[in-house]
Order: structure tokens, then sequence, then C-alpha cells
């Protein structure tokens, strides 16, 4: 098989902007992209339209435009928009590798493709396809995964490793092929109105499209006061507005969207002897750290001196040395920690001791970046801007204003999320009682939350009945071997749970609070051959020595100081100054004195009005979100409801 085997089966037209030109024919865009695309890896923006109908309704300039104007935060370095009969697709391009070319919708053969992410394993792809008989044009992996699929079609995701997003137009089929990487480190959304299939990066790229109305029911209701800032999986708050899941892929065509999972995790009898799986576990990481560190432009790493970051910037760091270069190493605190910092269950020491350890010992070029509390306050407002919705509060705010500092030095960031998740690093694992519990471990308080809703949006709804209905549908899709005792299979059953609820938070909020300042933020952890083997590990192993992620401790050995290799697990850090907590406290008074304010029309105005006097130490979701978080979601959601002009209905 080779490259340009048949023409387009018809008449395609091409609007794509190059500077101040628009060209309109298909053969010389053809050509230009070819020499456009040379070796890049980029993170973008995608965004398009599916209408066999009203195509000339719905994919009107203005409303294209509209959508590419809200992806230009995750790429503004390059944009296009690609049209054919039925189809638009639209891009906005970060650039991380060949600076000065590459740019998208990508054309080859009878197809055209929009892709957001990184392949891994792009070149030994690329091998196995020229040794088939394709030859390549650039080295980009945009065009790997396209040849990828003209040559396997829709099995080509089952050899792609990597994190993506992306949609490619099949002109021979007229169908529209889309995936999403097996993690969901990268977001898809999309919606169907009016005969027409809409998808894009962010869910203000669907809104910027007229026939996408802000809507939300009581589910969405539900979902927000309940579950919050959690996400049932494939779903997106908005009425009839969804994401397709992690590891899934289908196909559109006139009679809808037809997905199906590519990617599942299978638990296996593990045969493998500890000394061999620690062996594995090293080779794995430490493989995905090296792949995710190619770039053509600066790359840095968070390091708080927790285990996760301390592991992926001593061995980026070791890696660069042996070239000669400096890694960049950034690193988190809030004004005044240091003399209001609290000890508690799940931050048991702050960070800066061993954070400093880390820099003299790996030499890094380290940039502590301190956050005022009354910044961190403002910038909850930002946050729900870049995620379309309420989120972690100040865990999102001071994410956003971090990433904004780091994008000063770097273009590209490697972080430590999805080891916990993996690896079994939270209490709710480690906690026999805890881990027990029936629910969502993070999120014990049901009846806390039910508290606010009013009676007129909750009526009949039990809301012990919604959060047990959706716990229970999770646990089932757990897989484990039929002999596993109680705790193995409970073990299992924690592993789905994190992997399809709070590490999908937590991805989320990396992606959306990155890309809003065009930082691309790699997740080493969250590779999919790592995943995969760690799922049927027993806890034995991952718990070696009783000590927390004591499998990978075990397996960094010598990388890191004693110090940080054994130092107890710490979360992503939160300010305690006292100065936040009166910040969100008068942002809700605000809200409380608006008689238009949004949020009365869902919750009760006299328990918020009492919430400003608490003090609960139970978090409202995770590890980190207690009372001054609670007020700040609560802040967010009035301002999402406001600003997004959210309409409630049914």
């Amino acid at each position: 098989m080779g490259t340009v085997l048949y023409p387009f089966a018809e008449p395609v037209s091409v609007w794509k902007q190059t500077g101040m030109q628009w060209a309109f024919d298909p053969f010389f865009l053809f050509f230009c992209s070819y020499i456009d695309n040379a070796r890049r890896k980029d993170m973008c923006g995608i965004a398009g339209i599916v209408d066999y109908e009203q195509w000339h309704e719905s994919m009107k300039p203005d409303f294209l435009q509209a959508m590419q104007e809200t992806l230009l935060r995750r790429g503004p370095d390059q944009k296009g928009i690609w049209q054919a009969d039925f189809v638009s697709l639209i891009h906005a391009r970060l650039s991380i590798i060949d600076l000065d070319n590459g740019k998208q919708p990508m054309q080859r053969e009878t197809c055209c493709i929009v892709y957001n992410g990184e392949l891994y394993n792009s070149e030994e792809l690329r091998q196995e396809l020229v040794q088939a008989g394709w030859s390549f044009a650039t080295q980009s992996d945009t065009e790997v995964v396209l040849v990828s699929y003209l040559h396997w079609k829709e099995k080509c995701v089952e050899r792609l490793n990597g994190i993506f997003a992306f949609a490619i137009w099949d002109t021979y089929r007229k169908e529209l092929f889309v995936a999403r990487d097996p993690m969901g480190v990268k977001p898809f959304f999309y919606a169907f109105r009016n005969h027409a299939f809409l998808f894009g990066s962010e869910l203000k790229t669907l809104l910027a499209h007229p026939f996408i109305e802000p809507e939300i029911d009581r589910e969405g209701i539900l979902q927000l006061m309940l579950l919050g800032p959690g996400r049932i999986s494939g779903n997106a708050v908005f009425k009839d507005v969804s994401e397709l899941k992690p590891g899934m892929c289908g196909f559109v065509d006139v009679h809808g969207l037809h997905s199906w999972q590519y990617v599942t995790f299978k638990d296996r009898r593990h045969t493998d002897s500890l000394e061999m799986t620690v062996q594995k576990v090293r080779t794995l990481v430490k493989d995905a750290i090296r792949r995710q560190l190619k770039a053509d432009v600066e790359v840095g790493t968070f390091l708080s001196g927790g285990l996760d970051s301390s592991i992926i910037s001593a061995y980026a760091a070791k890696l660069f040395a042996q070239e000669g270069k400096t890694l960049h190493t950034f690193s988190l605190d809030y004004e005044d920690n240091d003399r209001y910092f609290q000890v508690t269950k799940f931050q048991p020491n702050a960070d800066p001791y061993y954070i400093e350890l880390m820099t003299r010992n790996i030499r890094s070029e380290h940039h502590h970046i301190v956050l005022k509390p009354q910044d961190v306050a403002q910038a909850l407002y930002a946050a729900v801007d870049a995620r379309d919705l309420p989120g972690m509060a100040d865990v999102d705010s001071s994410l956003l204003l971090f990433c904004k500092e780091i994008s000063k030095y770097v273009k590209v960031a490697l972080s430590g999320e999805c080891a916990d998740e993996l690896f079994g690093g939270y209490p709710w694992y480690r906690d026999p009682q805890i881990r027990m519990q029936e629910g969502f471990p993070w999120s014990q308080t049901t009846g806390y939350r039910s508290e606010f809703i009013r009676d007129d949006v909750l009526k009949d709804r039990d809301p012990f009945a919604y959060v047990t209905y959706w716990y229970e549908k999770s646990i089932r899709e757990a897989d484990c071997v039929f002999d596993l005792d109680q705790n193995e299979r409970r073990l299992r059953e924690m592993v789905t749970l994190n992997m399809n609820w709070f590490m999908q938070t937590l991805l989320d909020r990396k992606d959306r609070m990155s890309m809003y300042s065009s930082l691309e933020v790699r997740v080493p952890f969250c590779d999919v051959r790592l995943a995969q083997y760690l799922y049927s590990i027993p806890w034995e192993m991952k718990d070696y020595k009783g000590y927390e992620k004591g499998l990978l401790r075990e397996a960094v050995k010598g990388l890191l100081p004693q110090e940080v290799l054994w130092r107890k697990k710490s979360p992503y850090p939160k300010t305690w100054h006292p100065r936040y907590r009166s910040c969100v406290t008068k942002m809700m008074e605000e809200v409380i004195h608006d008689p238009h304010a949004p949020l009365f029309d869902i919750i009760k105005k006299e328990r918020v009005m009492e919430l400003l006097k608490e003090e609960r130490p139970i978090p409202w979701y995770g590890q980190l979100m207690t009372t001054p978080q609670t007020i700040a979601y609560l802040v967010q959601m009035n301002y999402w409801l406001q600003t997004y002009k959210v309409k409630i209905v049914g």
C-alpha cells in the first residue's frame, strides 16, 4: 500500500487560513500540508461539525470562527479550518516540536485529521508502516496517526500509546472517526443538535455555537451538588452534552455516533515474582519519563518534594545532565504558609524542606513560586472560565496561577498525577476502615451536601439513593479474577473507582488550568502500559514493606535522597492563611446580598449564611476541600450560573 492511491471521491472545498490569505484548492493545500508539517508534536485545541442534512445552516463561517476563538488559549501559535461536504474541522496549535512548520487540519489521501496529543510510540509505528509500504513526508506524529488510520482503519487505536483526542474525516466512507486516549488525559466533548454532530476540546467550544444552549436539568444540579466537582463518566453536566469516555472510539455517520471501548483494564493472575515486578515497574516508569521529555522548547518539571514529582524530576535531571543541560523545576507555596501551616492526617508536613533537598541533589534551576491568598481567591473566577464548570476551588485557581508563572520559563512541564491512583497512595486504599466503607471514599458527605439543596429542586429525589446508584454502577465495572479474596476484590474496585472518577477530576483540572496559559503538562505515570500492568498486581506487592506506594519506592531506590524516598505522602499544597477564608467569605457575602444571584435558585440562602460561620474539618471533596473551599465552590457555582447564563430546565 502506497501513499496517494486515489483522488477524492468528489470535489472537496477547503477553507483554511494562512496569514491573510484564503485558499480553496484541496490539492494545493494537500501539498502545503506536507511541506508545513515536518517533525511536529503539539498540544492543541480541536473542534468540528458533521451535518448530513443542513450543513449550510450549521457551518456558517461566523459559527466556525466563534468555535475556533475559544481554542486560542490551547493553541495560540496557528489556526486552521478545513471544510468539505458535510463536515468542518477546526484546529488551533500550540507548537512544541518543529516550531516553524506544521499546520492542521492535515490531509492525506481521502482523509483529513484534527489531532490534539502526543504519541509516545510514534517512531515504532512509523517503522512498521514504512515496512508495510507507506512513506512519510514529515516527522509528525499527526501524520503517523493519520497513516495508521489509513492502514488499519478503526483498529489503529489499539496500537497507539499516548495521550490524544482526534477526529478523522474519511471522504470515501463519508464518516467521521473519533477517539480518545485510554487514560482520559486529553478531552473530547460532543453534542447532537438539529441533525448536527458538534465536538470540541472544551465545553466553551460547543457553547460558542448557536445550536448549543447552556442548559442544565435537575440531573445536572444533583451532579454538581452531590458529586461535584467530580463528573459522571461521559457526562458533561450541561443538558445533552457528553464527553467521549477514556479509551473509547467510534464512527459518526448519518445514523449518529457508534462508539465502543477499545481499551479495558482486565484483571489477570499476576505471576511475576516481586523482583521481576520491581524491575518491570522501574523500566516502565523510566521509559515513560524519557519519552515525554522530547520537545524543541524548554521542558521543566513540577517539584513538590513528594515522591511522584521527585521521581520525575530526578530522572529528567539525570537525562538532561547527560546532554549537558540543566532542568528547570517549579514548586508552589503560599504567602506566610510557614506561619499558618497545620499538620493534618492528609498533610503531615510542609514541602519546602524536601524541595530544597531535591533541588540541591539534582542541581536543577529551581523556581519557587509564592502566591498571595487574595490572588488565589480572585482567580476562582478565571478557574471557572478555564474549566467551564465550578471546580476544586482554590486547588484549581492556585494551579491556574502556578501554570501562568511556569509558562514564562517553559512551554512543557511534567507532573506526577496518577501515581496515587495506580499504586494505591491515597488513605482510602491503606486504611482498612475507610477502604471497606460503601460510597465514594473521597466524598463521604452526601447528607451534608444535601442540606444545601432547595426542597423544590430536590423534590422526591433521595440524595443517598442517587449517589449510591452511581457508586454501585461504577464498582460493577471492576474486573476481578474469580477467586480473589474480599480484600483484593475491594482493592480492584478501589482502583476502578479512582481511575474512573477521582483521577478524571484531577486530569480534567490539570488540562484546563495548564492550557489556559498555553502550557502543555505531561503526566508520565498515566502511561497505559504502566496502568495495565499495575491493575493486577496484588496489594501485598503494591504495599511493599507496609509503606504507601512501597512498590514504587522500591523500584526507584538509588534515584532519590532517603528522606524523600520514604517521605509520607503529602497532597497538593493549599493555603492555610486566614486571609483566604476572609476573601472567599466576603465574595460569598456579596452573592448573598445580590437579589438576582442565580445560586439561590438551586440552594438555600439561609444554609449558606450558616456555612460562613462554620469550621468543618471533613472535606467536601478529596483531601483539601474543607470549609473555605466549600464556600469557594459555591462562589464558583454562582459565577458560573451567572457568566455562562445557564438556564435551569425541567
